[in-house]
């Protein structure tokens, strides 16, 4: 194996939901060249040892299983801010994280995973299943009027030099003058970040009224996406950990397509942008 400084963060609680992520993260690092490292969180000091000596063991065995580097930490926390201050803390290139869907009261495990990932610097790639393919090959970005950061686009373009994946850009059927107006400005800077950097797209226009998330994983399922890629709220509301924010319900999609979630960053220009 081949000694990397680049990682991948795997929260681990022992689970089978922590499984799927890890069969994500070892499909991503044979192609980025990615350390894995298993995170438990620890409800108290007393409790790390015999964690880590579990996670320890854990970790051997799936590395010699995969032939890939895997290590383990425990840290003492709480999920909601120990994962995303573990990732900036080892300069991780993702987050892979394990959740359930959006179904009767699992409803709250979207809201969980949406409250973990606001305000990470580091990008998550949430599962909830095994992965179905080999690589990224399709990737959806939902396009429309809103005004957020580039750092989607600068994702895109990362992804698509490892893994050759063409991204589909998916607009919503817009009816009002102001609003369409604004998502063409956006697709028309998408078009041309992409073309400069001579990743492969396809658009495509929404001709159905309704929300645009349920749009959006229809449309991915669909073409068979291997992964949808979203901006997420720059400061999620309490009515959005309750009620289901549109990343909330992308992010748990029935579909069960794996979803890479980036925040806003707080310390670059806003610049015409995406959902």
């Amino acid at each position: 194996m081949e000694k990397t400084t680049k990682s991948i963060l795997v929260p681990w609680d022992f689970t089978g939901v922590a499984e799927n992520a890890l069969l994500h993260a070892v499909r991503l690092v044979k192609t980025i060249n990615a350390t894995i490292i298993l995170l438990n969180i620890a409800n108290s000091k007393k409790e790390e040892a015999s964690a880590l000596e579990k996670l320890e063991q854990v970790a051997s065995d799936a590395s010699k299983k995969y032939n890939v580097e895997i290590k383990g930490i425990v840290k003492e926390g709480n999920i909601f801010s120990s994962i995303k201050e573990t990732a900036e803390e080892i300069s991780s290139t993702f987050v892979v994280m394990g959740t359930h869907g959006i179904k009767g009261m699992q409803k709250l495990t979207g809201s969980w995973a949406l409250k973990v990932i606001a305000n990470s610097t580091v990008p998550f790639i949430v599962v909830q299943g095994k992965p179905e393919h080999e690589a990224f090959a399709k990737v959806v970005l939902p396009v429309d009027f809103s005004q957020e950061s580039k750092e989607k686009l600068r994702w895109a373009v990362y992804i698509s030099a490892y893994f050759k994946t063409k991204m589909f850009l998916f607009i919503p059927f817009i009816a009002d003058k102001t609003l369409l107006r604004g998502t063409k400005a956006n697709l028309s800077f998408a078009r041309n970040y992409l073309d400069e950097r001579d990743v492969p797209y396809e658009i495509t226009v929404s001709q159905q009224k309704g929300k645009f998330s349920e749009q959006t994983i229809k449309y991915a399922s669909e073409i068979d996406a291997d992964m949808v890629m979203i901006m997420t709220t720059k400061q999620p509301r309490l009515t959005d950990y309750i009620f289901a924010a549109d990343e909330q319900l992308i992010i748990a999609n029935s579909s069960k397509i794996p979803v890479m979630c980036i925040n806003p960053r707080t310390n670059t220009k806003k610049t015409t942008g995406f959902y």
